[in-house]
């Protein structure tokens, strides 16, 4: 399956799962933006599943380079465990962690979770907003002394972050590692467009893409 076909069958994926929505949602930046993608509402096994494998696939298309997985607190644990799942389907088996939230203080202890951080890890995250738990991700793994080598996300929504660079590309510069999606919103702009049930929303999407992302 090429990159395109991939993240138009991701596209139409989430949209029939009701994960991305039009409308009018207010962002975590104060933008009224007239869809919205909540990874949450993949909520069933049958749709982690599907999900994991987007990832998988998406991940190996891009012919990404790491050794383990590390999915941030809390959307990236359930990321994490669904596409270390589907990459040992396709004969991948890939160690995995995540981080606690607050450190435990009895048994094992401490924030971290699952395999010990080494070598190159990609970090799984749903999208990139601000980018804080990216950076928290960062920060753990190179005290652990491994080396945190690239991010995978499922959809690139392409909006400015602090400057004239999305948020994808300022994680990208002050990381100096890549960021990959399943999709992005150029993705679901040529998937609107070839979609006549849902043309109604390809306009108010054409002017938020205007006014607040990066081509």
């Amino acid at each position: 399956m090429t990159a395109n076909a991939l993240s138009a069958d991701f596209i139409a994926f989430s949209i029939q799962k009701q994960v991305l929505r039009f409308g009018e949602f207010k962002t975590k930046a104060g933008r009224l933006s007239p869809y919205f993608f909540n990874a949450g509402l993949f909520d069933d096994g049958d749709s982690m599943l599907k999900l994991g494998e987007f990832y998988a696939n998406s991940i190996l298309q891009s012919g990404l380079q790491f050794d383990m997985l590390f999915g941030p607190a809390y959307k990236g644990i359930p990321l994490v465990t669904a596409i270390s799942i589907a990459f040992a389907r396709m004969g991948h088996n890939y160690p995995y962690a995540y981080n606690r939230k607050e450190a435990k203080d009895h048994g094992e202890g401490g924030t971290l979770v699952g395999a010990a951080l080494k070598g190159r890890v990609l970090i799984i995250d749903d999208v990139i907003s601000a980018g804080t738990s990216i950076r928290e991700s960062v920060e753990m793994i190179r005290q652990a002394g491994a080396q945190p080598c690239a991010v995978s996300i499922a959809l690139d929504r392409q909006e400015k972050g602090l400057g004239t660079l999305s948020a994808v590309q300022e994680v990208e510069q002050t990381n100096q590692m890549p960021v990959v999606s399943i999709a992005k919103l150029a993705d679901l702009f040529a998937y609107l467009q070839g979609n006549a049930q849902l043309a109604q929303y390809f306009p108010a999407i054409e002017a938020y893409r205007a006014n607040y992302c990066v081509s």
